[in-house]
């Protein structure tokens, strides 16, 4: 009889799949992926910052899919981004699944799984929508739709006919956001797979039947905190979760359970569940959402105290009228869906959208001292009210690191040179917690391939007076443009906000041969291929941009950064965290955001061990203010100077280095 095969080493399965990508051992991966296994192992959290370079979804993906074999259970993969969703499931995990095979007693498996609204819907597809809050969503199912929009849902049902997946990021270029509503559906809106007619051919069921068969689940952070915070099960059950991007968590697991509401969405919920109401009960949801307008426009944008006044009244209305509209049609959506699919989907929905109302107004009502409300005004959007909690960290280490271990990484975790910062947003430190409430965790930094000492250059113009709030000055337009001079271009420019990135583009323009793109000229992945592809060009742009954007070579020589990237001082969830943190508010909540942002778009510089170049901050105050030392502590250890023909002679070289 054969003897089962026994776990690899950890050594031996990521030098397995080093040799399965054709890369080469870096000690930095090493010291990571037995880190991780280590962590899997004992099951104490742990954070990991891992230079760009470092290899570090080899370093975690090869101890996850040994852990979950062993274990026989997934451990899930969380990203903030798509682009890394794609990367894993479409790049690294085949490479490393087929490295891994003949070392393990089966082959393993992976799945990505996305929120219910990401999948088209099966009986949408099949039935059309009713929809009495847009009745035009009626006519876009008609056999030639003449609009754009008709057009658009048309090109959808033609690619689900043929998709395997049903995911909406297989279309290219990305539907209209009204025409993916017309084949989709939310978690809220969905009848349920026991209730669906179409439950065998539902892409998102699919979906969730094969993340339950896999060994490794690669998900994104709204619906990992989702899972954790609702209590709804979305994800398969496992004891290990990797969260990649972790810089961002917080902010994605704030996002998730942000609410907003607007009295257009009151009154869409009103018109859905017209023909389940009497008169009187429709009439009266239609009424709140009036009086909603109303008190909404007579408030000034920022943060709600306390809901008083109109504002109390008509949530309370909300909040009400809801009430009885569902307790109207309590029982009318549950009968067999095969009889009539495409009403019960309708009743489903209606119901869904005043119990969204309904809650919202609800918890608003009922917010506390660790709740924060604001008020919204768009010229597009129109107005809106906000609630939010104060923290999310309390939330992440019940919910999340009490039920699960969990490994995090991303390049910037250590700001100002400590952990300590990351770790008390993420709730695994905090004033008041006994040690058995303090998570047990540890931290490593495991470096990078990269010499940003040889690299590069961090130059600080300290001569340039501070920013001020009347738009960028001439000082700091002749700094940039001679700065962009001596690159000869292959300057990527980021910018504290669209305005001044715009305003830097008018200036320079006239004033440079180099050609010089703005965001927002067109498309950013085809303003990024077109920076990529001539090295002369600049591209400018603002906060997307600052993350996420790799341009290895010699491209991209001069990242220059307009201002220190603080939060906005008006943004009133910021400002509630900051004033209840008291004096150390600045420093814990704007001070380490900037920080991680900084280093975030500093780290746009060097993508590879030959790329060469300067980080160019425009912001004296990187060099002049108390905290200064704090921000620079958190950038990669490049050479430092704040001589402006130096930094000038250095591009020189490397451009002339360049065009030979």
């Amino acid at each position: 009889m054969t003897e089962p095969k026994q776990l690899p080493a950890l050594d031996v399965a990521l030098a397995a799949a080093v040799a399965a990508v054709g890369g080469e051992p870096r000690d930095g991966q090493l010291a990571m992926v037995r880190a991780v296994g280590s962590s899997m192992e004992s099951g104490e959290h742990l954070l990991v910052q891992a230079g760009t370079g470092t290899g570090k979804s080899l370093a975690y993906l090869v101890p996850a899919v040994l852990h979950s074999i062993s274990a026989r259970q997934p451990v899930v993969v969380a990203t903030a981004t798509i682009a890394l969703q794609r990367q894993l499931v479409e790049r690294d995990l085949p490479r490393v699944v087929d490295a891994l095979a003949p070392l393990l007693p089966r082959r393993p498996r992976f799945a990505i799984l996305k929120g219910r609204h990401n999948y088209a819907c099966a009986m949408r597809l099949a039935e059309g929508v009713v929809d009495d809050a847009d009745p035009a969503m009626d006519q876009l199912f008609e056999p030639a739709p003449a609009t754009p929009l008709g057009q658009d849902v048309q090109r959808l049902r033609a690619w689900a006919e043929q998709t395997d997946t049903g995911d909406k990021d297989e279309l290219v270029p990305a539907p209209m956001e009204r025409a993916w509503r017309a084949i989709s559906v939310t978690a809220h809106e969905c009848v349920g797979a026991t209730r669906c007619g179409y439950a065998n051919e539902c892409f998102s069921e699919r979906a969730r039947e094969l993340a339950r068969q896999a060994d490794v689940v690669v998900t994104n952070h709204a619906m990992l905190s989702i899972d954790a915070f609702s209590g709804i099960p979305l994800l398969p059950e496992h004891d290990v979760v990797v969260i990649d991007e972790a810089h961002e968590l917080v902010d994605r697991a704030t996002g998730a359970v942000t609410d907003e509401l607007t009295s257009a969405a009151v009154e869409r919920a009103a018109r859905r569940i017209r023909r389940l109401v009497e008169p009187a009960t429709h009439d009266a949801l239609l009424t709140a959402a009036d009086a909603l307008a109303e008190a909404l426009a007579g408030l000034s944008p920022g943060r709600v105290l306390e809901p008083r006044g109109l504002l109390f009244d008509a949530l309370v209305a909300v909040r009400d009228c809801g009430h009885a509209a569902l307790t109207e049609t309590a029982g009318k959506d549950k009968g067999g869906g095969a009889a009539d699919p495409a009403a019960d989907a309708a009743r489903v929905q209606a119901r869904a959208a005043v119990e969204e109302v309904h809650e919202i107004a609800g918890r608003v009502v009922e917010a506390g001292a660790s709740d924060v409300v604001w008020v919204t005004h768009s010229e597009r959007w129109g107005s809106a009210l906000w609630r939010a909690p104060m923290s999310v960290a309390g939330l992440l280490r019940e919910r999340l690191f009490g039920e699960a271990t969990v490994v995090l990484t991303s390049a910037t975790l250590e700001l100002g040179g400590s952990f300590d910062s990351v770790a008390a947003t993420l709730g695994l430190t905090g004033p008041g917690l006994t040690p058995e409430q303090t998570p047990r965790w540890t931290s490593i930094d495991v470096g990078s391939p990269f010499d940003y000492a040889r690299q590069g250059i961090l130059y600080v113009a300290r001569h340039l007076p501070s920013p001020g709030r009347d738009g960028l000055s001439e000082e700091f337009l002749d700094e940039l443009a001679g700065l962009i001079w001596a690159a000869d271009g292959r300057t990527l420019g980021l910018f504290s906000s669209q305005r001044a990135a715009e305003q830097a583009a008018l200036a320079l323009r006239p004033r440079l041969d180099q050609p010089i793109l703005c965001q927002g000229d067109d498309a950013t992945a085809e303003l990024v291929r077109q920076f990529t592809e001539d090295p002369q060009t600049c591209l400018f742009g603002t906060l997307s941009l600052w993350q996420g954007v790799d341009v290895p070579g010699d491209a991209c020589t001069l990242v220059v950064i307009d201002r220190i990237p603080f939060p906005r001082p008006d943004d009133p969830l910021v400002k509630a965290r900051q004033d209840a943190a008291g004096a150390a508010g600045f420093m814990t909540v704007s001070a380490a955001g900037a920080a991680l942002l900084l280093a975030q778009g500093a780290g746009r510089l060097i993508r590879s061990g030959t790329d060469r170049g300067v980080v160019a901050v425009l912001d004296s105050r990187l060099a002049t203010a108390r905290y200064g030392g704090f921000l620079r502590r958190s950038l990669p250890p490049f050479w430092a100077t704040e001589d402006s023909e130096q930094v000038r002679k250095s591009l020189r070289a490397l451009a002339s280095g360049a065009s030979t």
